[in-house]
């Protein structure tokens, strides 16, 4: 009998094969601009290879590899070289508190650490400086890896305070990636790309890969520059053609909008956050020439899983002024059901769950946590493994999902429940489009009330309550009013609700 034949693993198929192309093909076009520095191709290629070289020596197939995610050409090479080695990295932020980076090596069982940075070292692994090592020869031949391996690992945070391991396998960015080119968007060798995002934060992997298995240039955010000031030079100076984009970072350069004029925009994508349709309709005449996607996904499904087209002339979905996530992403199944894990039909709210070949495994080393935040659900007569999001939704009955908010944020208040994103969505109504953030507090008396945090320092809090005691039942009218001249923002360039409620 004749042998099957085997098709190749994904992540070999979408990514490693994409890439060695494009080092091949491209070798002396830019592959990077870094705080103003270009770096071809051929170069980058020659790092992965001396790196490659030197992990060779500790045996790492099928390990983690801590990498101190610092804005430079040798951590970017350090990725694909523990890649081409069959490992899997996890980003260590080099601003974030040592305890945490050594609680993240901790969990990982890391033994090597890969940075740019000859001052740095971390106790109990061994650093390799990759500043120090000799480049001689390129070699990009892949060593054969199962996609079910992972690629990364991302800890994000966790409620008891522990960060918490999202392990992606190499099966799931590689069928990101095939299904993220089904959307349509035609990236090729003379795009110039952004990537504002940390590389602890998922978006990121998109953010470069994209651009690097295309043969395009991926244009970065030095840390110490302020990110949306840098942005604007970068869409002045360099006339960038594709990026995702928090929506915060473009409220950020909202006062900016009549000096911006970015004709050389081809596609912009919103992610990481609620978009607000007002703002994106600004926005887009920013970028006249752009098709602007919201993309939305959890780090548990692979970067992004629905996406919708913003369209400029005609009407476009929302709920509460949040533009709708769209429709799931190919190979990704999207429902909506109750408390009880009941489908719910069109029009009606509930907790959004995903499912698909993007799905992570389960949390790393935590199956108490993965049993909470998985479930099986028979579907068309097939089993399917499904993660529920944590964020409340709607689909219309074209299939489109409005998003409304996290379900953390249903608070109860004299016995109502009621979604803290409707008061959001009626005080920007009054703001015009300016920003504010609904939050719970505690009073001296211990009840709980609301506050609205607000991003005008000029407004004037009667004429704001007495708007939403027009428009908002009375429980629902915040009890005290905070004004900020700018929100924080976190390293993901989400707002930081947690520093907002701090500042009370």
């Amino acid at each position: 009998m004749e042998a099957l034949k085997t098709s190749k693993p994904v992540f070999t198929a979408e990514i490693l094969d994409p890439l060695i192309n494009t080092f091949e093909k491209y070798e002396k076009l830019n592959a990077f601009c870094i705080n103003e520095q270009f770096y071809s191709y051929g170069t980058l290629a020659l790092m992965i290879s001396g790196i490659r070289k030197s992990l060779r020596r500790h045996n790492l197939f099928h390990q983690y590899v801590g990498i101190v995610a610092n804005d430079d050409i040798d951590t970017y090479a350090s990725i694909i070289a523990v890649w081409l080695e069959g490992g899997a990295y996890v980003p260590l932020h080099p601003m974030q508190p040592a305890a945490r980076n050594n609680e993240i090596i901790e969990q990982a069982d890391l033994s090597v650490v890969l940075t740019s940075d000859d001052a740095l070292s971390f106790n109990g692994c061994t650093t390799i400086k990759t500043r120090n090592l000799i480049l001689e020869e390129v070699n990009l031949n892949p060593v054969e890896c199962s996609d079910e391996f992972p690629a990364y690992m991302l800890f994000t945070s966790g409620s008891t305070g522990k960060p918490k391991g999202v392990p992606i396998t190499r099966g799931n960015i590689g069928t990101f990636m095939r299904s993220f080119w089904e959307v349509g968007l035609e990236i090729n060798e003379s795009d110039r790309c952004l990537q504002c995002f940390d590389l602890t934060f998922d978006v990121s992997v998109q953010s470069y890969l994209v651009p690097l298995i295309r043969g395009a240039c991926t244009y970065t955010i030095p840390h110490n520059q302020i990110k949306y000031s840098y942005v604007f030079g970068l869409l002045e100076d360099h006339k960038l053609t594709f990026g995702a984009m928090a929506p915060s970072m473009i409220r950020y350069l909202r006062p900016y909008f009549s000096e911006i004029n970015a004709p050389d925009m081809r596609y912009c994508i919103l992610t990481a956050e609620a978009s607000p349709v007002d703002l994106v309709a600004e926005w887009s005449t920013c970028i006249p020439n752009a098709e602007i996607y919201d993309f939305y996904g959890p780090t548990e499904a692979t970067i992004y899983c629905t996406y919708y087209r913003f369209s400029r002339n005609g009407f476009n979905k929302h709920f509460n002024g949040m533009l709708s996530v769209g429709k799931p992403m190919k190979g990704i199944n999207a429902i909506i059901t109750d408390d009880d894990y009941h489908l719910l039909g069109p029009g009606e709210k509930g907790q959004l769950c995903i499912s698909g070949g993007q799905l992570t495994p389960g949390y790393w080393k935590n199956q108490e946590k993965t049993g909470s935040a998985f479930f099986e659900m028979n579907i068309n007569g097939r089993s399917e493994r499904f993660y529920k999001t944590g964020d409340l939704c709607i689909m219309d009955e074209w299939g489109d999902i409005l998003y409304g908010g996290r379900l953390d944020y249903q608070v109860k208040i004299q016995g109502y429940r009621i979604e803290l994103g409707e008061i959001e969505y009626h005080a920007r109504q009054f703001l015009q489009g300016g920003n504010a953030v609904a939050a719970t507090y505690e009073n001296k008396s211990g009840v709980t009330e609301i506050v609205l945090f607000i991003e005008d320092k000029e407004a004037d809090p009667e004429s704001i309550s007495n708007y939403l005691k027009s428009t908002l039942p009375y429980y629902m009218v915040p009890s005290e009013f905070v004004f900020r001249e700018t929100f924080p923002l976190n390293n993901n360039g989400k707002i930081d609700r947690i520093k907002l409620k701090e500042s009370i």
